[in-house]
């Protein structure tokens, strides 16, 4: 008999400053009711992603909704159709969608349109919300139709070994350019950019000024940036970038927990001085290019040339602590939770 509940993760406050564990409760919710057009999905793999962050404070964004405290979280998950109302999506199909931070999800079929049903037997499943999923996507879109990485670039990413950083980076090369660098948080982090991620050179931003870094790494100059953080690292960027650089302003997570806001935009007459472009972009506008991206990493993936790395915790009670990981670091690629036994899983 299918279930007729499901554990969730809800936020049980705002967090007061940094989030802490007990802004959030693993509780037991209903499920809808499967009515026709609906699907019952196990989740398998949830998706835990910086955005997040933003979304638990009161201002509401423009791109989004923020969560409201006593409801469920939700984001970027991946399951498998246990039961289904839509006969053009039979049980066994596996998709992704809009429902995780729950380990049970009734979905309209309007969520699992075409581009939300993945093949297993393409890339392994974990893969497909990270390298293959808007993660990857997002890196993808910054460089290309953002950016537009140029073959013989000098590419600068910060918060390089992350999930999006860690795409970035290895698609900026796969692109034609020339010279990547990136930032990190300690040494490890940094080895593990040059070492597995293919960057050209690596700063420990706890250890040494960005902007002296990179006047080291790229004395002639950058001609992207592909920014992750904002702050300093954006600040010292527009120093470092050439007359038309281009600046793909992908986040701003150092503008969270009160750090100061102002290193930035105290700078910004370096765009003016050097004619910069400097252009934010939500991921999701840019729908068009998905099917050019997946056959290309896919691609790329098949023949090694490009690296999937992600930090997996399992079961629904360490969500929070992953999220709560994440946003201080410590994770490497795409950060994940497994809710359930994946049946292609890699021993």
């Amino acid at each position: 008999m299918p279930p007729r509940t499901t554990r969730v993760v809800c936020l049980v406050r705002r967090p007061d400053g940094e989030p802490a564990l007990g802004d959030f409760a693993v509780e037991q919710r209903p499920l809808p009711p499967l009515s026709e057009g609906r699907l019952l999905v196990r989740n398998l793999y949830m998706s835990v992603d910086p955005s997040m962050r933003g979304r638990l404070e009161s201002t509401e964004k423009h791109y989004t909704h923020n969560f409201t405290p006593g409801s469920p979280l939700d984001g970027r998950a991946l399951g498998v159709v246990v039961e289904s109302r839509c006969p053009s999506v039979p049980p066994g199909t596996f998709v992704r969608h809009q429902l995780g931070w729950r380990e049970w999800a009734v979905l309209d079929l309007a969520e699992t349109d075409a581009a939300g049903r993945i093949d297993p037997q393409l890339a392994p499943l974990p893969t497909w919300l990270g390298l293959l999923g808007q993660t990857g996507f997002t890196a993808y879109v910054g460089l290309t139709r953002i950016a537009e990485v140029r073959p013989g670039d000098t590419v600068f990413v910060s918060a390089a070994a992350g999930a999006v950083g860690s795409a970035a980076g290895q698609l900026a090369r796969l692109l034609g350019a020339e010279r990547v660098i990136g930032t990190a948080g300690g040494p490890d982090k940094c080895a593990l950019l040059v070492k597995e991620f293919g960057y050209d050179a690596a700063a420990d931003y706890r250890a040494e000024p960005v902007r002296d870094a990179l006047a080291r790494l790229a004395p002639d100059g950058i001609d992207v940036y592909f920014d992750n953080v904002g702050g300093e690292q954006l600040a010292a960027a527009l120093h470092a970038l050439r007359t038309g650089g281009r600046v793909a302003l992908c986040g701003m997570m150092s503008q969270f927990g009160g750090a100061s806001r102002s290193a930035d935009i105290n700078q910004l007459i370096q765009a003016v001085l050097k004619r910069l472009t400097l252009r934010g972009f939500i991921v999701r506008d840019h729908d068009d290019l998905r099917p050019e991206f997946e056959s290309r990493v896919a691609d790329w993936l098949r023949s090694g040339r490009i690296t999937a790395r992600e930090t997996v915790t399992d079961g629904l009670d360490s969500a929070a602590g992953a999220l709560l990981t994440l946003l201080d670091g410590g994770n490497v690629g795409k950060m994940l939770v497994r809710l359930a036994d994946d049946p292609y899983h890699r021993a």
